[in-house]
């Protein structure tokens, strides 16, 4: 498949609401419950989702298209949701990353991006020189990997329920 703005748009306009529809109003069980140690919950992934709208992407697309001889993106913490979230829950969260979600994309729909804007590079803190279709592209992936991962966790909640059918989930063996 071959990038476009348009169909990144129509994949980041529904993740809020593939989200809502998945955690809204569920029990604490199923958004606070992990795969074990350090890994991330429903609501800690989403959390990371609404730290990177409100830090990460929209920022960088904006270095990206800077005028500067120097265009160099900041580290992104990856970890912030987890001290920023504390008291809050779920349904919270969800009407945060509704807001948050459709203010970046009225944003980035107002920058009528060009073929050759989304060839403009930045350098990013691990990965050297990276471009805006890249960039965004990236977001798109990264959506659909949390989205995946939140299913993937809670499939797991049931991970010793489901019996001898455990043989036919590959989510449950990851």
């Amino acid at each position: 498949m071959n990038f476009s703005i348009n169909n990144s748009i129509e994949v980041l306009e529904r993740t809020p609401n593939v989200l809502h529809s998945l955690l809204h109003n569920i029990s604490n069980q199923w958004s606070s419950n992990n795969e074990g140690g350090e890994s991330w919950s429903p609501f800690d992934v989403l959390g990371h989702l609404i730290h990177c709208d409100e830090c990460d992407w929209i920022t960088r697309i904006k270095i990206a298209l800077s005028e500067n001889e120097i265009r160099r993106f900041e580290p992104i913490d990856r970890y912030a949701q987890i001290e920023l979230n504390k008291g809050k829950n779920i349904n919270q969260l969800l009407d945060e990353f509704i807001k948050i979600r459709k203010a970046c994309l009225t944003e980035l729909k107002s920058f009528n991006l060009t073929e050759e804007q989304l060839t403009k590079t930045a350098i990013h803190p691990d990965l050297d020189t990276v471009n805006l279709s890249q960039l965004i592209s990236t977001w798109v992936a990264h959506d659909l990997a949390h989205l995946s991962q939140i299913s993937r966790v809670m499939a797991k909640q049931y991970k010793d329920k489901v019996g001898p059918w455990k043989i036919y989930m590959k989510v449950l063996n990851q």
